[in-house]
């Protein structure tokens, strides 16, 4: 088996080189973007096995981005660790405000950290929430 995907999707290069180096010497193959536009473009394209979305992007954010792949097919099954400087209970609020039809709902993400996020953490959680992909740990 390869290695597992992880797509890092976020504004900030600084971020995005520390995720990716993080994600790299773990033994993960790293892919990245820099806007929703071109994570939706590379997530289609790859199917990575875990995608480390930024809330706050400009042009195309994070909320589209996440929206979009929670509405495709193909996509929808895959892990998402929403990365944020809004706090926590900011963005669930805001999830929740955005669900005013129950039929077309936005499911949680599988996780969510906090800016500026530990190494230590972000590998947890996500050996966490993609190890739920391929076998059901309690």
């Amino acid at each position: 088996m390869g290695k597992q995907k992880v797509l890092i999707v976020d504004d900030e290069l600084d971020m995005r080189i520390f995720i990716s180096t993080v994600f790299e010497t773990s033994g993960y193959e790293v892919l990245s973007a820099r806007d929703g536009k071109e994570g939706m473009r590379k997530a289609q394209e790859t199917g990575p096995d875990l995608i480390i979305l930024d809330l706050m992007m400009p042009g195309e954010g994070g909320v589209q981005m996440y929206r979009q792949l929670k509405g495709e097919e193909d996509l929808k099954a895959i892990p998402i660790i929403m990365l944020s400087g809004v706090g926590k209970k900011t963005f669930y609020h805001y999830l929740k405000m955005m669900n005013i039809k129950p039929d077309e709902a936005i499911p949680e993400p599988e996780a969510y950290i906090e800016k500026p996020p530990q190494a230590e953490d972000l590998l947890k959680v996500a050996g966490s929430v993609m190890g739920k992909n391929t076998e059901e740990e309690e």
